[in-house]
């Protein structure tokens, strides 16, 4: 994908000074075969829609909220044609600061309303958004997709009572969570991490060929739901049904909602209590894993015993390339994480991401080193969001 964008964007940057959208569009559409739905081009790979203004700045309506639905699984870029040169955004939901035009009965159940030039964001988490950054900018977005950023977008429209509840954080859970990464430390290196390790390893063996038939699935929050499931689900029922349906290649599968926790997989020992959260990652894809929420994470290192760990699996076509258990704390990990503060609501501090290709070097290259002072620094630096 990222070939394509960077000869699409290229394309679009020879025109600057053509200062005339249709003749702008006519080639981009004709060198690509691009298929036409109204205002929007598309692709298996991207869609493009393209404007025109004076300047940078501009308010005109771009689409309606339930036409990027359609869209949203793939780079949604607006392509702005001005006299002297031609921007490129990124405009997926993510990148929305909320819905302008006709928007008064939009809710999570009733998609209304449209976005404007102004809505969307210039910049995210310190990420210019312009054409070169659409690749980077589109792989936070993927792990989100548009079902997880309606109700920000109904919120932030309608100035509707934001549901989340921010975790306040007193003087004992301070002290509890700033001392996590040293309990993590001690976890890591006990005979419990082990045993956990094995527990999960057992299972990933167990259901290797079924983990190896959803990993084949394209959604990616699906295939990742599926995944977690099959390894750390309590439900014996549920997995049958899921192992059936993968079996037998149907279109459809069981319709279930893993809850909302923190970690997937919990575990109790004499020192320490356990969250794990279990990620796959395909390893020939590009992808930024959801991480965790912050309030959540938070909520759970106040607690004098807690230690929170993530199971990573790499995945390739054929095989399972390794399984990698570490702590949220892990160096590589920790600087891999991106907090997404501009994505939550008035009521949350947000949630986080990984860069995936921190995920790939620890499969490949496992690491349980920890940094103590740089784990608190950051934890410092969440409580003060």
């Amino acid at each position: 994908m990222c070939e394509l964008l960077t000869v699409l964007i290229d394309l679009i940057r020879k025109n600057d000074g053509i200062n005339d959208k249709a003749r702008l569009t006519r080639v981009v559409a004709e060198t690509f075969g691009l298929t036409k739905d109204r205002s929007v081009y598309y692709c298996a790979d991207y869609a493009i829609r393209f404007s025109s203004s004076a300047s940078r700045n501009f308010g005109n309506t771009v689409l309606s909220l339930s036409n990027l639905r359609k869209y949203d699984d793939r780079p949604f870029i607006v392509c702005l044609v001005t006299p002297a040169r031609n921007y490129c955004l990124i405009a997926n939901t993510t990148f929305l600061k909320k819905i302008s035009h006709s928007s008064q009965e939009l809710r999570a159940n009733n998609i209304r309303g449209s976005f404007n030039g102004s809505d969307i964001m210039r910049e995210f988490e310190g990420i210019e958004n312009c054409g070169e950054n659409i690749a980077r900018l589109f792989d936070i977005h993927a792990e989100i997709g548009f079902e997880d950023n309606l109700p920000r977008l109904v919120e932030a429209t309608n100035n509707i009572l934001p549901s989340g509840v921010k975790f306040g954080v007193g003087a004992v859970a301070r002290g509890n969570i700033l001392a996590s990464p040293s309990r993590a430390i001690r976890f890591v290196a006990s005979l419990d991490a082990a045993t956990l390790k094995s527990e999960l390893d057992a299972k990933v063996a167990k259901y290797k060929n079924e983990i190896l038939l959803a990993a084949l699935i394209e959604n990616v929050n699906v295939r990742g739901r599926i995944i977690e499931y099959l390894i750390a689900g309590d439900d014996e029922g549920l997995r049958q049904g899921l192992i059936a349906a993968l079996k037998s290649g149907a279109n459809g599968l069981p319709a279930f909602k893993t809850d909302n926790t923190l970690g997937d997989y919990q575990r109790q020992f004499d020192a320490f209590d356990t969250e794990t959260d279990v990620k796959t990652k395909i390893m020939i894809l590009n992808s930024n894993p959801k991480a965790y929420n912050l309030d959540k994470m938070l909520e759970f290192l106040a607690g004098n015993r807690s230690v929170f760990m993530f199971y990573f699996v790499g995945v390739d076509p054929a095989r399972i390339v390794n399984t990698v258990l570490v702590s949220m704390f892990q160096s590589d990990l920790l600087e891999a994480t991106i907090l997404l503060r501009h994505w939550a609501g008035r009521n949350s501090r947000g949630v986080s991401q990984f860069e995936g290709k921190a995920i790939n070097g620890l499969i490949e290259r496992p690491s349980s080193q920890i940094d103590e002072a740089k784990a608190q620094e950051f934890l410092s630096r969440v409580i003060a969001l």
